[in-house]
């Protein structure tokens, strides 16, 4: 497997204030550079932009998933398993309204992973997730 690079993500926030909190000190994530209509997070060692964007009214769209409305988009990141379940408690800790409470999908099974789902103040849909053995990320 190729070392992995950093992405950059960007993504719309209605209120910068309410989501600068948010990521700074419900998710813990380090901030880097901002103005005041942007802030630069570590992502978990990506680039997180929040960028603000007047609120417009969009119907979330989800799809079935194991019986479960997974919304579309959504993005997040692959943690480590320690780190999903320790990241879980924390959220859990801080009162996070989970879209999708944290589970395991294909417990026993190839591609065994821990979910969970739940949206930043401005609606965007947010997914972390662990791989039980993280060589089996791509695993059919």
């Amino acid at each position: 497997m190729t070392k992995l690079s950093p992405f950059h993500l960007a993504i719309p926030v209605y209120n910068l204030i309410e989501c600068r909190n948010f990521y700074t000190n419900t998710l813990n994530l380090e901030e880097g550079r901002s103005s005041d209509h942007w802030v630069d997070y570590n992502f978990f060692g990506h680039q997180l932009v929040i960028h603000y964007k007047p609120k417009t009214e969009e119907n979330t769209h989800t799809n079935a998933v194991d019986g479960k409305a997974v919304p579309v988009p959504h993005f997040g990141v692959v943690l480590e398993w320690k780190i999903f379940k320790e990241f879980a408690e924390l959220l859990k800790s801080k009162g996070i309204t989970f879209i999708i409470e944290p589970y395991i999908r294909f417990e026993g099974q190839v591609g065994e992973q821990a979910t969970m789902f739940f949206k930043d103040p401005s609606d965007n849909a947010l997914e972390f997730k662990a791989f039980k053995d993280m060589s089996q990320l791509f695993a059919k």
